[in-house]
């Protein structure tokens, strides 16, 4: 079992100072064995419910007598099922003594799981589980991650194929089962289609006129679609970052799939030599390092941006931190150079430095306020 100790000290510390805390992620993420783990190092009392489970189900048929007179901590797997205990955790959660602490477990998005921000203002926490990332895997497994994404299970498979075979039975569940719990009503062949279409669009601007013209629907049709595989984590959509300047800026966000290994299943990549010789292998490397260098900041999805003008100039990534701006170029190369769009973001957007994340051994300077950063040494030299 890979070791995911950053993610339980920050959930320990979430728990320390929250009533309930959400722990919010794809399926197959690692939620429920990071949950249990977690409670086994706790010294107190820990309970547990999976919310897929009949048995558990009917323990809850009247929660606040089964919950109420339950210490320590009460795992809640699987909230998205029972969005009505909400109302049920603050009460428990606005008793004076504070006798237990609270961990749900869900695969949507607060978005999705409304009913938690409305119920529970002021007493819930949110953290995110993403996949495996580059701090969690020694360097000379960092191809292989790229190659089959960060889901454990597909991760760790004993083979390429097995681990490809994995995906396409997780795309397959994932679209028949639990999109219609989630309460959506799109047609899983539907959503299939669009989500394959977007893996071709993979790190480039979105532009819903043409999805919905080669859907035979409106616009507006293929933005829900999107925000759905973004409430479920599966694609992420980088917001345009907008200055005050006189040239005109890209106003469109920019679309990845978030996970590399689902991105390659749509793509029907099963090997390294296979995605070596696949037009978007450039893309999908920077799809790839933009997750890592984002969890490696640390930094939340409000701070990222992409910045780009209509006249070719862009940066990758746009990261706010504090008052200053930060950049990011992400190039599959082993000799990063400046270019007239690293300088042009270095005027017009004021940023701190930029950092051109590249495919050699070693990082140095670039120029004044620019630095080369090798993958290699990502979690060390940004």
């Amino acid at each position: 079992m890979i070791r995911r100790d950053a993610h339980i000290k920050a959930l320990e510390r979430l728990i320390s100072r929250n009533p309930v805390v959400a722990l919010l992620g794809a399926r197959q993420v690692g939620k429920t064995t990071l949950a249990r783990e977690l409670a086994g190092r706790r010294s107190g009392p820990t309970h547990l419910f999976d919310l897929e489970s009949t048995a558990d189900l009917a323990r809850l048929a009247d929660p606040l007598l089964a919950l109420s007179s339950l210490r320590g901590l009460i795992v809640l797997d699987e909230i998205q099922h029972r969005p009505e205990l909400f109302p049920t955790l603050r009460v428990l959660s606005d008793r004076a003594s504070a006798p237990a602490r609270f961990l749900v477990l869900g695969s949507a998005s607060p978005s999705l799981l409304r009913q938690s921000s409305e119920s529970l203002a002021g007493r819930i926490a949110y953290y995110e589980l993403p996949g495996l990332s580059l701090s969690e895997v020694t360097v000379d497994k960092a191809d292989l991650l790229w190659l089959r994404g960060g889901f454990p299970r597909s991760f760790t498979a004993h083979s390429h194929q097995e681990s490809y075979r994995w995906r396409g039975d997780f795309l397959q569940t994932f679209l028949a089962q639990d999109i219609p719990q989630f309460g959506i009503t799109v047609s899983s062949a539907l959503l299939d289609r669009f989500w394959s279409m977007l893996a071709h669009y993979h790190a480039q601007t979105w532009n819903g006129s043409e999805l919905g013209r080669a859907f035979g629907v409106s616009h507006h049709a293929v933005r829900r679609y999107l925000d759905i595989l973004e409430a479920t984590f599966m694609v992420r959509s980088l917001k345009p970052w907008s200055a005050n300047l006189a040239k005109r800026q890209i106003k469109s966000p920019k679309i990845y799939l978030r996970d590399s290994g689902l991105l390659h299943r749509f793509l029907n990549v099963t090997t390294r030599l296979e995605l070596e010789r696949h037009p978007k292998i450039g893309a999908s490397w920077e799809g790839f390092i933009l997750e890592n260098l984002i969890r490696a900041l640390g930094v939340e999805d409000r701070q990222c941006y992409f910045w780009g003008t209509h006249s070719g100039a862009e940066i990758d990534l746009v990261v706010q931190q504090g008052a200053g701006l930060r950049g990011f170029e992400i190039k599959r190369t082993t000799a990063p150079a400046v270019t007239p769009s690293m300088r042009s973001a270095l005027d017009d957007l004021k940023l701190n430095r930029i950092d051109v994340i590249h495919a050699g051994a070693e990082s140095f300077p670039l120029g004044k306020r620019i630095h080369a950063v090798a993958a290699s040494r990502l979690l060390e030299d940004i």
